[in-house]
């Protein structure tokens, strides 16, 4: 044995062709991954150490004990590293190149063998390394700017020269996980193999290249030496892809755009100089909001799917499933679930509107075929899970029934109570409802303890949470089932209680609320959705409701007004009661606040319409002007303040629950972290008051809660410590 740790172990060994080589294997103890924490970047130092002073060997293979190679570095630990400053971070990254570098310079081939998924740190550490053998099961990438930060161990620098520029910036940039044939194709590894022949075959690399068969010299000059581009191609290849990426990234996303800044300015230096630019940009990013947001939603993830296991653990097999209703919303809830390997009946009473869900489901199929995600014939075999029906004769092995009909509690009710009497006594009865109560709805049931909420969002297929509300009378075992069902369908499961409009809803809808205040009082709508949209949001509030629907709006706005009357009802008529007495549904019937026409690939564009300008004279004061900060205070307050109502009134069980379920459910800008974190970053006492001096003018949706201003004068946080 040359060395031992906790995470890493290095051995002598002899090759097939006799050469005596370290094998240093990464198996973290007690953990079922390999990550590179402080404590693991240390170890590999020492391991390091003790390589170089042994005599006589003739190779290094890296290799992992754990079905990944390595996800990355140790996330947790990103916040208190931050916390500790830029001229640490800076000095940090630079004793890690010291590491690598001292793999890169052994006296003889280094070889990776690669047999699961490589992120981040953890491809870095494969790229000092000369030669690169991945199994079919492997992948790799640099993920880093989706955390608001760029690649700080090497992958700035070492990735362009061994797959170019154009490639490197792609995969920085982007975040991407690589697949095997992609990454051979690019020169990213040097070859592919069965994942039983993985090791003998990076073994046979170091043997060949013993036997002067492979050139690793020439392999290690080009990494370490300048990228070979003249001025002119420099240019191309930089300029362009700043252009194309800032189009794509935003202007609040800035690490894709600086990791391709550091890649240029080191293009034309060695490897010491190029890797001193890559660790001090690396240090200057993390010291920003953004990161530091990111990777709290990377956290709060983490927390979220954590829970989820937890309820994963709990639940029945649920192999065959059962939606009824098949319009646009249960031909996306039977494809979601045909695509991802569940069976599902389809039931609905009309034979057209089974045709429609079917339509709907065969569409989302083909979008997949067309971007190759699926071949024509595993489509073919997907849609034999969708089983279209007019009866419940079927219904008896179903183990989970989810019920997407219309938004109207008496017919819910009805259906279900219908429903129960032809399923089994453990079937599952879950409500796609986005705002009836699920309490109302159990009424009607026999074993109300098998029932719950399991609100989509839409369009279901592209939107991750699933709401999975829980009533008074709902079992755990129901809970579990339902979490697990949307886990298997490749959804973010969180949750709830029961209340008007469950968690998400009730947040949004004070958010309108603010905005049917600021027209009222002479605001334009489309300046306020374009500050909305500025501040980060995917659209601004006038667009969301013409997406939404403002029937759909008036409806949940009426629950809400009934369950919350001191802060949600209102005198009078606002915008969106307008635009709904006008038969100006949005982009249902091509008018709302905008009109909409079709674009050259059929979607819905919008337009001005003076009309609706005209009709809101009807309840707009005299035009007036607000600051962006104003209308920014004026939409954001109440939404962060009913989001805080939620947490206090145990709808939701923590603040990284509830922000994720924003971002997830409604747009919230990630790179802002969600709305406690908002909260957080502005300050508990700026904030409440900011809402007080709101609320004297504005009334009770904008008053602080008598906890939240306790916690303001205490100093105190939603989330601790920066953790």
């Amino acid at each position: 044995m040359i060395y031992q740790g906790n995470a890493i172990t290095v051995e002598r060994r002899d090759t097939q062709g006799g050469n005596s080589i370290a094998t240093l294997t990464f198996d973290l103890k007690d953990e079922s991954i390999n990550k590179l924490s402080s404590a693991v970047i240390q170890e590999l130092g020492e391991a390091v150490s003790a390589i170089e002073s042994e005599r006589d060997l003739k190779g290094l293979l890296i290799r992992s004990g754990k079905d990944v190679f390595i996800v990355g570095a140790d996330i947790t630990e990103f916040h208190s590293l931050f916390d500790k400053g830029e001229a640490y971070l800076e000095q940090m990254n630079l004793k890690v190149h010291e590491i690598f570098n001292a793999i890169e310079d052994l006296p003889f081939p280094t070889v990776a063998a690669i047999n699961g998924l490589a992120l981040g740190g953890g491809c870095e550490v494969l790229l000092t390394c000369d030669f690169r053998v991945m199994s079919e099961k492997g992948k790799m990438g640099l993920p880093e700017t989706k955390l608001g930060i760029l690649p700080g161990w090497g992958g700035c620098v070492r990735l362009p020269r061994l797959i170019g520029a154009d490639n490197a910036i792609e995969w920085i940039a982007g975040g991407t996980e690589n697949r095997p044939d992609a990454a051979l194709k690019m020169g990213a590894v040097d070859a592919v193999v069965v994942h039983d022949q993985l090791e003998a075959a990076a073994l046979d690399m170091l043997d060949r290249a013993n036997a002067d068969e492979l050139d690793y010299q020439r392999r290690r000059d080009e990494k370490k030496g300048p990228l070979k581009l003249n001025a002119i191609e420099q240019m191309m290849a930089f300029e362009t892809a700043k252009g194309y990426v800032a189009g794509k990234a935003g202007p609040h996303y800035p690490a894709p755009i600086e990791a391709i800044k550091v890649i240029q300015k080191g293009a034309g230096e060695e490897r010491g100089r190029a890797q001193a630019i890559e660790a001090k940009a690396f240090a200057k990013l993390a010291m920003s909001p953004v990161a530091f947001n990111l990777v709290g939603l990377f956290m709060n993830d983490q927390v979220v799917k954590k829970k989820a296991g937890k309820y994963e653990k709990l639940a029945r097999p649920v192999e065959q499933t059962a939606v009824l209703g098949a319009g646009i919303m249960g031909g996306g809830i039977a494809y979601q679930s045909a695509s991802k390997g569940t069976p599902i009946l389809m039931k609905d009473i009309k034979s057209d509107a089974i045709e429609l869900g079917l339509k709907e489901a065969r569409k989302l199929f083909g979008k997949q075929v067309e971007r190759k995600k699926f071949t024509v014939e595993e489509m073919a075999q997907k849609l034999t899970n969708i089983r279209p029906t007019l009866s419940y004769g079927d219904f008896e092995n179903v183990d989970l029934v989810v019920e997407a009909v219309v938004e109207n509690p008496k017919v819910k009710a009805g259906v279900l109570a219908e429903v129960e009497k032809s399923v089994g006594e453990n079937t599952i009865l879950t409500s796609n409802t986005s705002t009836i109560s699920i309490n109302r709805l159990a009424q009607s049931l026999e074993r109300p303890q098998n029932f719950c909420g399991m609100h989509f969002f839409n369009p279901v297929h592209r939107m991750p949470l699933v709401e999975v509300i829980r009533g008074e009378k709902t079992s755990d075992e129901a809970v579990a089932a339902t979490v697990a069902y949307a886990r298997a369908m490749g959804k973010t499961p969180i949750v709830v209680n029961d209340c008007p409009g469950f968690l998400v809803n009730r947040v949004l809808f004070p958010y309108f609320g603010g905005f049917s205040f600021l027209v009222e009082q002479g605001a334009d709508f489309q300046r306020v959705d374009k500050v909305m949209e500025k501040f980060g949001w995917p659209m601004g509030p006038a667009y969301l409701l013409d997406v939404v629907g403002m029937d759909t709006a008036v409806h949940a706005n009426e629950v809400m007004a009934e369950g919350f009357p001191e802060r949600m009802a209102r005198e009078g008529k606002t915008a969106i009661q307008v635009m709904y007495e006008n038969d100006r549904l949005g982009q249902k019937n091509a008018k709302g606040f905008y009109a909409y026409e079709e674009d050259k690939k059929g979607k819905p564009k919008k337009v001005t319409d003076d009309q609706a300008y005209a009709l809101i004279k009807q309840v707009a004061g005299e035009r007036k002007e607000f600051s962006d900060e104003e209308i920014i205070a004026r939409m954001m307050t109440p939404l962060c303040l009913e989001t805080v109502r939620c947490l206090e009134d145990g709808i939701v069980d923590t603040p990284a629950e509830a922000d994720m379920a924003l971002i997830y459910g409604i747009g919230f800008p990630p790179f802002r972290g969600g709305a406690l974190r908002y909260i957080d970053a502005m300050g508990l006492d700026t904030f409440v008051a900011q809402a007080e001096k709101l609320g004297e003018e504005l009334g009770p949706l904008y008053a602080p809660t008598e906890k939240l201003k306790q916690m303001a004068q205490n100093g105190e946080r939603f989330y601790q410590a920066k953790a």
